[in-house]
């Protein structure tokens, strides 16, 4: 059975916050970094080399393959951010509908830029996210 590639690491966030040359996508990757600290309550750690993660949890297929994920996170890469909501999404859906421009993957959020969506959707959006998180895999 294969290892996740995901996994924490000890690189410096802001170190590679700062190195991302758009000075708007870096002003928004602050501003997510602030908002899913206040949510989480949980510092930022870099899994593998480009994923901000906030808070982790264990999980356990029915295959027994099983490991550690991010809680809640994002990544700024080229062409929009991915934001790691999970499977929250599903429970969700209304908050998809207000969020503005954006688009999913199977557990992404995909946005180009914060201004294209509405702020506050968004993080009841994450909160929802956690929280669910936190009670199905810490009971």
């Amino acid at each position: 059975m294969s290892n996740n590639k995901t996994v924490p690491t000890n690189a410096s966030v802001q170190e590679f916050l700062d190195k991302i040359e758009d000075g708007n996508k870096r002003n928004d990757s602050y501003t997510l970094l602030n908002l899913m600290e206040k949510i989480s309550g949980e510092p930022p750690v870099m899994w593998g080399p480009s994923i901000i993660g906030f808070g982790s949890y264990h999980y356990k297929y029915d295959s027994g393959r099983e490991g550690d994920m991010l809680s809640i996170g994002f990544s700024p890469r080229k062409h929009n951010f991915s934001l790691y909501v999970g499977a929250g999404v599903k429970y969700n859906q209304g908050f998809l509908a207000k969020l503005g421009k954006h688009t999913m993957g199977k557990s992404c959020l995909y946005i180009k830029r914060l201004s294209d969506i509405d702020m506050e959707v968004l993080e009841a959006l994450i909160r929802s996210t956690y929280e669910h998180d936190k009670k199905k895999y810490n009971s």
